[in-house]
């Protein structure tokens, strides 16, 4: 299939999530009544348009595989779709939910629900990328508005849009957002994550939590280290690698180290 350069066609799709992407979406505003004016949505829950089945140019998906429906939509939508792109925490790495990877999601299912038989679910949360091809990862919790139409407006001219690599303490240092870690002592993950929010944390006075995934070369050895300087327990340590991108390889290492520790 190929992309039709007339008036493309888009949808955007939910997995598990909370909705957050698809509202990054919405909140643009009137940049989305532009948009809407350079490609045709067939597909878009959020909105009100309803065509799971359509076949598009362009397909997002939001949040992750962890329903055998989901796994089977996928495929689905990758067989209707000519770029398919993996928006948000959840579809790129699993999000917050994937937790339940290192636990049994079974056993929390029969504590929770008086009628677990009743509940479809997978006993792992995983990303798209680990059923289908993906073109295209947007990492964030959720993904920035800049993201989504930076994207389409690429993928119009038939090229890939640029993604940011720097990491989050670069955009820092750009906003001249004071370093929390330095001045207050407190934890941040921006030396190991990958900026695209413009450090909106920190320049609040916070730490970064590492909503937009992994940074390219990253030390977290180094950075647990210096948590560990800062008087955090390892439990603490764990608990800010394994968080909303816990899935993705580097920091499920190093959180599942520090969590092991935890319990000796």
């Amino acid at each position: 299939m190929k992309i039709n350069h007339n008036r493309p066609t888009v949808a955007v799709h939910k997995f598990t999530s909370c909705d957050g992407c698809q509202l990054a979406i919405l909140n643009l505003g009137e940049a989305l009544l532009t948009l809407t004016e350079l490609v045709e949505i067939k597909q878009f829950a959020e909105a009100g348009i309803l065509d799971e089945h359509a076949t598009v140019d362009i397909a997002f998906i939001e949040g992750s595989i962890s329903t055998p429906r989901e796994m089977a939509q996928v495929k689905k939508i990758r067989e209707q779709s000519h770029y398919l792109i993996a928006m948000g925490a959840c579809a790129t790495s699993g999000g917050i939910q994937a937790l339940r990877n290192m636990s049994d999601g079974q056993a929390w299912i029969d504590a929770i629900y008086a009628s677990p038989q009743h509940i479809e679910s997978l006993t792992t949360s995983t990303p798209l990328s680990d059923h289908v091809r993906i073109d295209l990862e947007l990492w964030g919790c959720p993904v920035s508005s800049h993201q989504i139409t930076a994207t389409v407006r690429a993928l119009l001219f038939g090229v890939l849009p640029k993604i940011e690599h720097d990491k989050v303490c670069m955009a820092c240092k750009r906003s001249q957002a004071v370093c929390v870690m330095v001045s207050r002592g407190e934890p941040c993950m921006g030396p190991v994550t990958n900026t695209g929010c413009g450090a909106l944390c920190p320049q609040f006075g916070r730490g970064c939590y590492a909503c937009y995934g992994p940074a390219e070369n990253p030390n977290p050895n180094a950075l647990a280290s210096r948590f560990e300087g800062l008087g955090m327990s390892a439990s603490e340590i764990s608990r800010n690698f394994l968080f909303i991108n816990n899935n993705a390889p580097v920091f499920q290492t190093i959180g599942q180290k520090y969590s092991e520790r935890r319990d000796e």
